[in-house]
């Protein structure tokens, strides 16, 4: 690829959203927007793959803005047609969208609108009456709106995927399949994601026509700026660990990842219990109590937040110098964005999992995806002991157990020699 451009005028952007982009501190594009933004000008349809915090949002949504200004419609009197659609898989990242986009078309005569669950129907139709230029969306709450008419799809002149791998993933593909149903064949696809394995790209392309394919770093890459460390620990000692590492080290805002709803509620209660101030969020909770949990994150009123993976794709927190894997992620591609929440726009950033013996293979998933070997370390007055794991519904065998034993043994040492501090 070519060099990265100076200034966002020689990538095709208009000078009024140039200045309005200079007004809010973005000077210089970056290598995603590089590269993506001409091609969205162009009208091809484009598969993006850059790792978080590198500005997807701009690279789509700048070129988005410029077309709707330069072809302008009378919504009023097109009454629920929508233009363009972004899909995203969490309310957290439908919302980031949204404020990102209107910070960029502030002044122009441009609508924005949201639709995502856990807040008011009545409020989305209300301002999804007369339509919308640029929708942001949540594929459950789209349909909804789509059952009841309050918008119409087949007007979409681009549909967008943000955090694409998950929305392409099976849980939401019923739903996006549905949505496809109702898009104008003749619209501009765009893919934008941090991960893209071979099953998504083929599931991508076949929605795609004659689509360019931009990868700024590799694929599946974690950010150079993320230093990474495992820990390994008895599963029983992971809270204890987590809060002697919050204590000890002094860490004032920590993002923590659960594997669970409940998990995180229950992690949450026993850090209060430590004295440490915690929140969590995750998708039993309302929209209302989500974002207050992170506004306070925010304001450094809570120094833990514990999340599930639903908050993995939509958490913008600016300067989260610490992510901890409180247990490792069921996809190795999690992991990725997971840690994609430190170490963002070129800072540097602290990822730290505790591993439990059985989720050893887990581990090892993450690390064929990455192609690298993650550094671990055991703390002293934590490390791990034998765990045996024995299938109780056969007979019992002395001698099958005693050579288990050996083998655990034979591991733990191979993982304390590689692991020790030296």
């Amino acid at each position: 690829m070519s060099e990265q451009i100076a200034n966002f005028q020689q990538l095709g952007i208009q000078p009024a959203l140039v200045t309005t982009l200079s007004a809010i501190g973005i000077e210089v594009p970056t290598a995603i927007q590089t590269h993506a933004i001409p091609q969205v000008l162009d009208g091809r349809d484009v598969l993006a793959g850059a790792q978080t915090g590198t500005g997807k949002t701009a690279a789509f949504g700048l070129p988005l803005i410029q077309r709707f200004i330069e072809n302008p419609s009378d919504l009023e009197r097109k009454g629920k047609d929508i233009r363009s659609l972004v899909l995203v898989p969490t309310r957290e990242l439908a919302q980031q969208v949204f404020d990102n986009l209107t910070e960029y078309a502030k002044g122009q005569n441009l609508k924005i609108v949201t639709a995502y669950g856990g807040t008011s129907m009545k409020v989305q139709v209300d301002n999804l009456r007369g339509g919308a230029d640029i929708l942001i969306a949540t594929p459950g709450r789209l349909l909804d709106h789509a059952h009841v008419k309050t918008l119409y799809l087949g007007t979409v002149e681009v549909l967008v995927l943000d955090e694409a791998d998950r929305m392409l993933d099976m849980g939401f593909m019923p739903d996006i399949q549905r949505v496809l149903r109702k898009l104008n064949r003749a619209r501009q696809t765009l893919f934008f994601s941090a991960t893209f394995d071979k099953k998504i790209k083929e599931i991508a392309y076949k929605m795609m026509l004659d689509p360019v394919e931009v990868q700024v770093s590799p694929s599946n890459s974690t950010a150079a700026t993320v230093r990474q460390m495992i820990y390994p620990v008895n599963k029983k000692r992971k809270r204890e660990l987590l809060a002697y590492l919050i204590g000890s080290r002094n860490w004032q805002q920590v993002l923590v990842f659960t594997k669970t709803k409940q998990g995180s509620d229950a992690l949450a209660a026993e850090l209060k219990l430590d004295g440490i101030k915690a929140a969590s969020i995750n998708g039993d909770k309302s929209q209302g109590a989500r974002q207050k949990a992170l506004d306070d994150f925010k304001a450094g009123k809570v120094r833990a937040l514990i999340a599930t993976d639903v908050a993995a794709r939509g958490l913008d927190i600016e300067q989260l110098e610490q992510v901890v894997n409180y247990d490792m992620p069921f996809k190795a591609e999690d992991y990725v964005h997971r840690i994609g929440r430190t170490g963002r726009a070129g800072k540097e950033g602290l990822a730290v999992s505790l591993m439990s013996q059985d989720e050893e293979s887990l581990l090892h998933a993450i690390e064929r995806l990455l192609d690298q070997r993650l550094p671990q370390e055991w703390l002293q007055g934590f490390e791990p002991t034998i765990e045996p794991v024995f299938d109780d519904s056969r007979p019992v065998n002395r001698n099958s157990r005693s050579a288990e034993k050996r083998k655990m043994k034979a591991k733990l040492k191979i993982h304390a020699s590689r692991g020790k501090k030296k």
